[in-house]
């Protein structure tokens, strides 16, 4: 199942021409801010004009929160800004903050914007950036780290394919231990594109037709013991 990036390049035009304050000074270049602190509904972006503002709405101890999230995660601070990660990301076109913008803007404490940002979503986790940074910064499990919070905090965008369909899978695998990708596919569309689920039902009949897509949902056998697993492992 492909990730859809339509619509991408428009929101990142959308956010990148918008004024950023200047007080970022190389963490600008353009970047929408928040004008309210994190929400459970995700909302058109619109940047802050008043700089007390923005100011008062950054968080100081993101970074720290954020390294936290993954081993390894304190290089985040050695960070020199020199694009390499960005350079060498063959999805950047795509993404509305460039790796570099967002490890700047994580340390700068502007924990919406990052958290609102498609960017994570749109990493295919090739890891060309972690490989080629100096500093040996894990920049794609820190990409990692922000679709967990995003998820957590439910500021992902609503009708982008990953994070419905890693939603779906994750909900799944801890109900029934088990993935039917007839039920993830139906999930995804209906929550991004319903559109597409009739458009594509003829392929879907061949499939099943052919035993290559099942419709009956796969359970293992003693599923209360996998989600004491799951949530041990968690704590």
């Amino acid at each position: 199942m492909s990730v859809s990036f339509a619509g991408l390049r428009e929101e990142a035009a959308e956010r990148q021409g918008a004024p950023a304050p200047e007080a970022l000074g190389p963490f600008a270049g353009g970047v929408a801010v928040a004008t309210k602190p994190v929400t459970t509904r995700r909302k058109k972006w619109r940047p802050v004009k008043d700089q007390s503002k923005f100011e008062a709405q950054l968080d100081p101890g993101f970074a720290d929160e954020l390294a936290a999230e993954v081993p390894g995660g304190e290089l985040l601070h050695q960070c020199i800004q020199c694009g390499t990660c960005s350079s060498v990301c063959p999805v950047s076109a795509y993404m509305d903050l460039t790796p570099r913008r967002l490890i700047a803007m994580s340390r700068a404490g502007a924990r919406d914007d990052v958290l609102h940002s498609v960017s994570p979503w749109v990493c295919t986790s090739c890891y060309a950036c972690t490989v080629e940074c100096p500093k040996r910064i894990p920049i794609t499990d820190i990409m990692h780290a922000l679709r967990r919070i995003s998820l957590r905090e439910k500021t992902y965008p609503r009708r982008f394919t990953t994070p419905v369909m890693t939603r779906a899978f994750v909900e799944m695998i801890h109900d029934r231990g088990r993935s039917t990708e007839s039920w993830i596919s139906m999930k995804l569309y209906l929550k991004t594109n319903p559109a597409k689920l009739i458009k594509n039902a003829g392929i879907g009949q061949r499939l099943v037709r052919q035993g290559r897509l099942g419709l009956r949902r796969e359970a293992i056998r003693d599923r209360k013991k996998l989600r004491e697993m799951l949530e041990a492992v968690s704590r």
